[in-house]
């Protein structure tokens, strides 16, 4: 288990550049703002998109685009507190009372995209040939490619307002869940990242101690698991078939712009190489430890040889930035300013969101990144 105090003051971000707290009055003043705004964008065009000239159509999209980043800008705040501790009684409230707000407001603007998919191709051909709206073709181009699977307007607007009861609701509880959950390792309570930080450790017995705690406390609660597990993926299959879909993967490719086909064949390949790759490859960490099988809880074990000192918060960056400057100095310099103006929350702790994540925000702010850095050497 690596010492905080080892490694040196861990950066934690600074969300001010989107709001002060949740108490901000620029919050709620955008909140009702962003909400008049889709009420009057929605009287404006709601069932006469089709009938908009190219300077009117382009006119649409920059209203819709700056509303979205209103509302963008909104759901990152309350996203990015509530994964900065997922415990809190305090930020779990404020981001549901966020999302329910929201969710009122985009209904509001569900009928643009609906229009902009029953525009003909003909009519969409003469919109794009004004320069204004071509800079706009690939987002039109990657909301048309989902005219096959689009459901009436009725149906598409209660899948909407049901969305924050549905899916995301449950993967709200998943995350909590996991948040909440503390592991006895030697009498100490753990979270889930710290945890999970001792499968890499040098030490074979805290490996194992690690494994079977984890193991322990998911067990303890995979009936939890399990009902969320399977209502997702009923969920799911429920409105893929609405959509008419091929198959659970083929609306996750066409939101990545991939055909079914090429996914397959990654797959194929990856599933077809893993004699020669992980397995092969675990075969030889038994051997370079000494046993004749890996133990399960082996698997991320440092190899023998492997240096295995903490590396310290000023260390890492100083790796983080040489690397990027090598590669491009444009880029450390960017990477900088994320490190300078504490964008980045770095210390593991109860509560956090496991993992990492950069989250991308909206483009009148900038990213934030999330890490629980404990000072392993990758």
């Amino acid at each position: 288990m690596s010492d905080a105090a080892n490694l040196g003051h861990l950066p934690e971000w600074d969300l001010t550049d989107l709001y002060a707290g949740p108490d901000d009055k620029a919050l709620e003043s955008d909140l009702k703002a962003v909400d008049g705004q889709a009420e009057q964008f929605e009287k404006d065009f709601k069932g006469n998109l089709s009938t908009l000239s190219p300077a009117g159509f382009h006119e649409a999209i920059g209203r819709y685009e700056a509303i979205d980043d209103t509302l963008g800008r909104i759901a990152s705040y309350s996203q990015l507190l509530f994964a900065g501790d997922q415990t809190n009684p305090d930020f779990a409230q404020f981001y549901q009372d966020i999302q329910e707000r929201l969710t009122v407001t985009t209904s509001r603007l569900i009928f643009f995209t609906l229009e902009i998919n029953k525009i003909e191709d003909a009519a969409m051909k003469t919109l794009l040939a004004d320069s204004a709206v071509a800079r706009y073709q690939p987002w039109l181009d990657d909301i048309r490619s989902f005219r096959p699977h689009q459901l009436s307007d009725d149906a598409e607007a209660m899948l909407h307002e049901l969305s924050v009861v549905r899916g995301q609701s449950w993967s709200r509880l998943f995350d909590q869940t996991i948040a909440g959950l503390r592991f006895d390792i030697d009498g100490e309570s753990l979270s889930e990242a710290q945890t999970l930080d001792l499968l890499s450790s040098s030490d074979g017995a805290k490996r194992e101690v690690a494994a079977r705690e984890l193991a322990r406390v998911f067990k303890a609660n995979e009936s939890l698991f399990a009902l969320v597990t399977n209502t997702l993926a009923k969920s799911k299959a429920i409105e893929d078939g609405w959509r008419h879909f091929a198959r659970p993967i083929s609306s996750r490719n066409l939101a990545n712009q991939v055909e079914d086909e090429v996914v397959d064949a990654l797959i194929t390949s990856v599933r077809d190489a893993y004699p020669r790759l992980s397995h092969r490859y675990y075969a030889m960490k038994a051997r370079w430890m000494g046993v004749e099988k890996l133990n399960w809880w082996d698997r991320n074990a440092p190899l023998p040889n492997q240096d295995d000192r903490e590396i310290p918060w000023d260390d890492a960056r100083a790796t983080v930035l040489g690397a990027y400057g090598d590669f491009a100095p444009e880029m450390a310099e960017i990477a900088k300013v994320f490190f300078d103006k504490n964008w980045i929350d770095a210390p593991a702790r109860p509560g956090k969101s496991g993992g990492a994540f950069a989250h991308p925000t909206v483009p009148s702010a900038h990213p934030f990144v999330l890490l629980n850095y404990q000072g392993k050497n990758p």
